[in-house]
């Protein structure tokens, strides 16, 4: 996507609240996979950027109170790379095993929004993203899969 001459590339926020703590071994399939899934990550094609400490990962990151929370965030090139990553890679597989791990959430746990080349989201902004989308539903603001009708990936996995 471009707009007024500058490229646009997609955001995305991932939140997802454990069952257990990181050091529980119930949640060792998760956790035990994480590198790999990363790893994966930062080699695909049209992956640009990706929340993480010195420990390679988000989840010692804290973006909301709740210290169950976990938070995932990524840049990339254009919604075809994070269809392709998501749902084409072995992070599919980690993710069709979510329920072992991580409580069922009553609002959006994923958004995605537009931002210009360049720009690397703000865990502020995220929030507000996925609050705008609890409150509004898909708007260019922030938005699910199923405001990009072009990918469809995504519903194969009866993903939100």
């Amino acid at each position: 996507m471009t707009v007024k001459g500058s490229a646009m590339q997609l955001a995305e926020i991932n939140i997802a609240k454990l069952k257990y703590p990181l050091d529980d071994p119930r949640v060792a399939g998760f956790v035990d996979n994480l590198d790999r899934v990363n790893a994966v990550a930062d080699r695909m094609d049209g992956f640009v950027w990706r929340l993480q400490d010195e420990s390679g990962d988000a989840t010692a990151i804290r973006a909301f109170d709740d210290p169950m929370m976990i938070v995932n965030m990524s840049v990339w090139r254009d919604a075809e790379s994070l269809e392709r990553f998501v749902w084409n890679t072995v992070h599919k597989r980690i993710y069709e095993k979510r329920q072992e791990w991580f409580s069922l959430m009553e609002s959006h746990h994923f958004a995605m929004w537009w931002v210009e080349e360049g720009h690397v989201p703000t865990l502020e902004e995220a929030r507000e993203r996925l609050d705008h989308l609890d409150r509004h539903g898909d708007t260019d603001f922030a938005f699910g899969w199923s405001h990009l009708p072009h990918i469809k990936l995504w519903q194969q996995a009866r993903c939100a």
